[in-house]
């Protein structure tokens, strides 16, 4: 009797062969479409409202997605590195300027484009890779402690919807890094680290962001190891991590400086980035100056975004590590947020750097994940309006680049 009453009442364990359930049906079916339909939905409408504002300031939706950045990424796709008499962002030649590129979201632009022609090819990467990162973002809303479906639903709008989550859209490297870094923060958590270690070297052909990746892939790789945990499969995941970005940094150094030391070559990368932006790390002394500059005497629109986002990203990595939560959501959103805050990179374009850091995203999805779904659409809603005005306000009433 025992045994009939517990089939009973899981139908879904009954015995092999037997259905799931419908609700268990459901579940999945809901996991294989919603983050997709999510995330399209909230980029759809921040292209549709991009669209709207090129129109009216004489301008084309394809030249904005492919602005700035997008034109050095499509000419490298085009002639690789070796670009010829070209010159850095303050008109000084320096044939070396493309190299402070990172290759893969080229590499794969240049696979696709004979099917899709460059710029075809580089927004549906973008679109592609933002996919992945939505599964990805989906995945770890479900597996973080205190975490569930519905959390990670909402942490792929949240995502969808950040301050400038336009250039998810353009051709840009973002969405493809997000993608290898929330897949990479996946595998840590569930302790797949053979995926963590690709994922992360991955990245690190991507973006030089890939530091705070691989700082925190080591602070969840090193304590597994001390417990024994896992066999030796966390020395996988520190040996692959730093592959990728040491690779790139030394092959850029051989090709600059053939001659100089090893340390010399791993420099190049940096010393390029001086040269042709004036971009380097001091700390963070560039960006307060700014954020006092614009609180005091700025008038700008974008400048006080930017500052709004700055102090929201700060506040919300107090919350991230007020909350304890797993070490390496915070370790790897601190790394996105020192590396974004404490460079001398152009100021108005820290919403864009500081995109990557979306484990910030964590606490506010699990907290709205408890609220009545009213709540939570009109939440959304709000925040992917916001967001899809900043990102047309930001390529096209904002005469400079992000």
């Amino acid at each position: 009797m025992e045994a009939t009453s517990q089939t009973a009442r899981h139908p879904a364990q009954a015995g092999p062969g037997l259905p799931l359930n419908l609700e268990d049906r459901l579940l999945r079916r809901r996991a294989l479409v919603l983050p997709a339909v999510v995330y399209l939905g909230v980029r759809a409408l921040g292209v549709v409202v991009l669209t709207v504002f090129a129109a009216l300031h004489d301008t084309s939706l394809a030249a904005r997605i492919t602005a700035w950045d997008g034109q050095w990424y499509l000419e490298i796709a085009d002639r690789g590195y070796e670009l010829g008499p070209i010159t850095d962002a303050f008109g000084h030649p320096n044939p070396f300027t493309p190299r402070a590129f990172f290759p893969l979201y080229p590499f794969l632009v240049r696979l696709v484009s004979p099917a899709l022609g460059p710029e075809g090819a580089a927004v549906v990467i973008s679109l592609a890779a933002g996919l992945v990162a939505a599964y990805g973002l989906a995945r770890l809303g479900r597996i973080v402690r205190g975490g569930s479906r519905r959390a990670g639903y909402i942490l792929v709008a949240l995502f969808a919807a950040t301050p400038m989550s336009v250039v998810l859209s353009m051709a840009y490297t973002e969405a493809l890094f997000c993608a290898l870094a929330a897949w990479a923060l996946a595998g840590v958590l569930e302790r797949r680290w053979e995926l963590a270690g690709v994922c992360c070297a991955l990245a690190g052909l991507a973006r030089s962001s890939a530091l705070a990746l691989i700082v925190a892939v080591a602070v969840a790789a090193v304590p597994a190891l001390v417990r024994r945990e896992d066999g030796g499969r966390p020395w996988v995941a520190l040996a692959l991590a730093p592959s990728g970005l040491l690779g790139y940094l030394w092959w850029t150094g051989t090709r600059v400086r053939p001659a100089s030391g090893f340390e010399a070559q791993l420099s190049t990368w940096s010393d390029l980035e001086w040269e042709g932006w004036r971009t380097r790390f001091d700390g963070g002394v560039a960006t307060l100056r700014f954020v006092v500059g614009t609180v005091t005497s700025d008038d700008s629109a974008m400048s006080v975004l930017t500052v709004a986002v700055i102090i929201g990203a700060l506040a919300g990595l107090a919350v991230l590590v007020r909350q304890r939560r797993e070490g390496v959501l915070a370790a790897y959103a601190a790394g996105i947020v020192v590396m974004a805050l404490g460079s001398t990179a152009l100021m108005h374009a820290k919403p864009r750097l500081l995109l990557p850091a979306f484990t910030l995203l964590v606490p506010v999805a699990i907290a709205l994940a408890k609220r009545r779904t009213h709540t939570v659409w009109w939440v959304c809603a709000g925040v992917s309006v916001a967001s899809a005005w900043f990102g047309a306000f930001a390529l096209t009433v904002w005469k400079y680049a992000i």
